[in-house]
């Protein structure tokens, strides 16, 4: 399936930067994503498909959907881009990708949860990471119609219209993408929160929230790709401590994500502060 996919795409796919460094179409890797989330939507629960559905740990969900998508994705992505490493939530870590100089980092179905529920809260989150830091995105949350791009330096957008970040300037009213407050975080507005956490960074790029929290370890596929697309967007994003976040790291793993409006990114650091501590306690 692979070969056919990309037998009139290759030879265009690629184009030399000044440096020296092959940069890829977003015009292929939409349609790579495209055809991705196609496999996903192929088996939702939504659309009243039973996929096969295991547990890979305790309350860790896994499907038929996640390994279908990492399989053609890890395919494709590699003939796109031969010289980059992988890591993925649902292929096994190979340590080979820290020697490359690009990685892809993926969630196959980030928000597995909504997908196995038939709600629409789930996206296929792929990002193109380049010595540490994501160079190109896209999300596609097909259930929702949306497809989200980024590329560094280039902007953001959503369907194709730009994207513009929340600009809001006080942390009190904050709109957050939350199902409850937890204790010591105070006058913000909870919205509607999708499974998928790329989704709820998603919200931030789109100015449909102000601010998005987590204080516990994740992992770098969950929210490379919603990275960069909210950055690109103009909000602030960096682990719960204030630190900027790094990818294809040893450790695939940051402590917390805090991205939200510029000039409510400190106060909200100092407000998940006590939070954050106690997570590290344990």
């Amino acid at each position: 399936m692979v070969v056919a996919f990309f037998a009139n795409l290759l030879p265009i796919c690629c184009a030399a930067t000044k440096a020296g460094v092959r940069m890829i179409d977003p015009v292929i890797l939409a349609a790579i994503v495209d055809e991705a989330a196609g496999i996903a939507l192929a088996l939702w629960p939504g659309h009243g498909h039973m996929p096969k559905v295991w547990e890979k740990g305790p309350d860790n969900p896994v499907c038929e959907a996640d390994i279908a998508v990492d399989t053609f994705l890890r395919d494709a992505l590699g003939a796109l881009a031969p010289d980059a490493g992988w890591l993925s939530e649902e292929t096994a870590d190979d340590a080979a990708r820290l020697a490359q100089g690009r990685c892809w980092v993926v969630d196959p179905v980030d928000g597995t949860r909504d997908f196995l529920r038939g709600r629409p809260g789930w996206a296929v989150s792929v990002a193109l990471v380049d010595r540490g830091q994501p160079v190109m995105a896209m999300l596609a949350a097909p259930a929702r119609g949306e497809v989200w791009l980024a590329q560094h330096g280039q902007g953001a957008t959503r369907n194709g219209a730009p994207l513009v970040a929340s600009q809001r300037a006080t942390l009190s009213g904050a709109r957050m993408p939350t199902d409850h407050m937890p204790p010591g975080i105070h006058d913000l507005t909870m919205v509607a929160k999708p499974n998928s956490i790329a989704l709820r960074i998603a919200m931030v790029a789109a100015a449909e929230a102000d601010l998005l929290a987590t204080w516990r370890w994740g992992y770098e596929w969950d929210i490379a790709a919603a990275a960069l697309i909210a950055q690109e967007a103009g909000a602030t994003v960096t682990d719960a401590h204030g630190a900027p976040l790094v990818f294809n790291k040893p450790d695939p793993r940051a402590f917390g994500v805090l991205v939200s409006a510029p000039a409510i990114h400190a106060q909200a650091r100092a407000q998940v502060a006590p939070a954050t501590a106690k997570a590290l306690r344990g």
